[in-house]
């Protein structure tokens, strides 16, 4: 569970700062759950140049309510997450000291989406939140205001996460989370899972990954897992302490990001073939298939149905070659290719993962498919 953080404040000399405006988005790495978003009144002076960057000033927070009055509603919001936020050192440091001065020792676990970014998108020309929103075509409304660059960093952190093929992020936050043995009680994670087509991840007790599927119904396959008495399911049940999942929309997607993570991921239990492959001969050809498409030598984009509503997923494939894969919102990103390519996941696909593609498409209906210059 991670908190997305972002905290305007008053400047002024270091550890005397006060915050002037905060915003928490508690997100479940798929949906936003809970959100705190205020005015503060920070009792103390804002620096002038802040004024000017934030458009915030004294005349607003007369009537704010004052750190000690909202400081209840920000431990519970982020208790038992990880706070996510661009440069954490800072806003971390400032929320712990204004704790500090009512006697509480705010402790929490923090990810930096300026290290993150440096690690999973190094070729940016810039790291810094504006810049890196602007380059990945993350619209941004309110900058410099808490709310609005908290949503530009939890939509910048939801493209880290699905570029985090290593699942170095959500390993090390397992692992800070997961103690001693899970009871009978929490194996009923599975009833959390969702009833959606998407990745699962099954973590050892040290946060390790030692088994990636797939699945049209999550829920359903985890809890298969979980009641099985097949030898690979009796090991799964007795060693795995934490199940994560990303949903993909779409049977396509899940597929091209298995095939892509396995070659990035050592477990310990190898994927069912079932998890490898599309089955295509369950098929019925859909109404509004393509015809015997040929993606050989083609330049185009696969288009279809992404995890929410107003997203899409989108497959990239280059002089018939895959190239990559990722996700966009309806309303910006696909206007303009090179932002679209930046946020892909680049993959590549061999000419079995092609074949597999190009049946898919021969059997089911895709939103469209557009043709590139």
């Amino acid at each position: 569970m991670y908190a997305i953080l972002d905290i305007e404040t008053t400047g002024g000399k270091y550890n005397e700062e006060g915050i002037t405006e905060i915003a928490i988005h508690k997100f479940d790495g798929q949906q936003v759950l809970d959100q705190f978003i205020t005015l503060i009144n920070p009792e103390r002076e804002i620096q002038p140049f802040v004024v000017n960057l934030t458009g915030i000033n004294s005349k607003m927070l007369q009537t704010a309510p004052k750190f000690h009055e909202v400081a209840k509603r920000i431990v519970e919001i982020t208790e038992n997450t990880v706070l996510v936020a661009h440069n954490a050192q800072f806003d971390y440091r400032i929320l712990r000291t204004e704790f500090r001065r009512l006697g509480y020792n705010f402790e929490r676990k923090t990810l930096c989406t300026v290290d993150l970014a440096k690690k999973l998108i190094p070729e940016a020309e810039s790291h810094s939140l504006g810049k890196l929103v602007r380059s990945l075509g993350i619209p941004v409304s309110d900058r410099h205001r808490a709310n609005g660059d908290a949503l530009a960093t939890l939509k910048l952190f939801k493209i880290l996460l699905t570029k985090d093929l290593d699942k170095s992020i959500i390993t090390e936050v397992t692992r800070a989370e997961t103690h001693g043995e899970l009871s009978h009680r929490q194996l009923k994670i599975v009833d959390l899972m969702p009833s959606e087509t998407g990745v699962y991840y099954m973590h050892n007790k040290d946060g390790k990954v030692i088994y990636i599927g797939k699945s049209t119904n999550i829920k359903k396959r985890v809890n298969e897992h979980f009641t099985s008495n097949a030898k690979l399911a009796r090991s799964l049940q007795k060693e795995t302490r934490k199940i994560t999942f990303e949903q993909t929309g779409n049977e396509l997607m899940a597929f091209l990001k298995i095939r892509e993570e396995l070659k990035r991921n050592t477990t310990k239990y190898p994927t069912q073939k079932k998890d490898t492959c599309l089955l295509l001969n369950s098929y019925g050809k859909e109404k509004g298939a393509m015809d015997d498409i040929c993606l050989t030598g083609k330049d185009l984009m696969v288009v279809d149905k992404g995890r929410t509503i107003g997203e899409r997923s989108a497959i990239l494939i280059r002089n018939g070659e895959l190239k990559g894969m990722g996700f966009y919102d309806l309303n910006y990103q696909i206007n303009n290719i090179h932002i679209l390519e930046t946020i892909m996941t680049p993959v590549e696909g061999n000419a079995e993962i092609l074949q597999e593609v190009e049946a898919y498409l021969n059997h089911k209906k895709v939103i469209k498919i557009v043709e590139l210059n």
